[in-house]
C-alpha cells in the first residue's frame, strides 16, 4: 500500500504540527491501467462512454475490518463492484482510494497482485469481500 504525497502531508500536519486533517465524508475506489506515482498521478480508466465509475467504499465500520493486535491492517468486509464495461477498459494493473467520486485527491494506491484485462461485455469487475488489505505500517 502506498500513501500518496497528499495523504502523507496531511497526516504530518495533523500529527506533528497545528494543522488538522478532515476525514473524508466518503471514499471511493478507482482502477488504473498503470502504476500511479506517489503524487497520485496515473492513468485511471476513462469514464467516457465506457460504463466506468469509481465505487464508494466507506468510510464505514461495515466496509473495513478494524486493525487487530497493532498490525495496522484493514480488510474490505463488503464487495466493491463496478458497473459492467460498455467499452474496453484495458489492462487494469492498480487501484486507488480517493476522497471524491470524480477528481479529488488520491489517498492510497497499490498495484494488483494479478492484472486483469477488462473488455466490453465482460462481467462487472469487483473486489470481493476479503480481496483488499490496506496496511498502515
Amino acid at each position: 500500500m502506498n500513501a500518496t504525497d497528499y495523504l502523507e502531508g496531511e497526516l504530518a500536519k495533523h500529527v506533528l504540527r497545528t494543522g488538522t486533517f478532515t476525514k473524508p465524508a466518503a471514499i471511493w475506489i478507482g482502477l488504473f491501467t498503470d502504476t500511479p506515482t506517489d503524487a497520485g498521478v496515473g492513468t485511471e480508466v476513462s469514464t467516457s462512454a465506457s460504463g466506468y465509475g469509481r465505487v464508494q467504499c466507506g468510510p464505514a465500520d461495515a466496509s473495513w475490518s478494524s486493525p487487530a493486535g497493532g498490525n495496522g491492517a484493514s480488510t474490505n468486509l463488503l464487495d466493491f463492484q463496478f458497473s459492467a464495461p460498455t467499452a474496453d477498459w484495458g489492462e487494469i494493473t492498480s487501484f486507488g482510494i480517493f476522497d471524491a467520486e470524480t477528481g479529488g485527491n488520491a489517498l492510497i494506491t497499490n498495484d494488483l497482485l494479478v492484472s486483469k484485462t477488462v473488455s466490453n461485455g465482460d462481467l462487472a469487475p469487483k473486489f470481493a469481500a476479503g480481496d483488499l488489505t490496506i496496511t498502515f505500517s
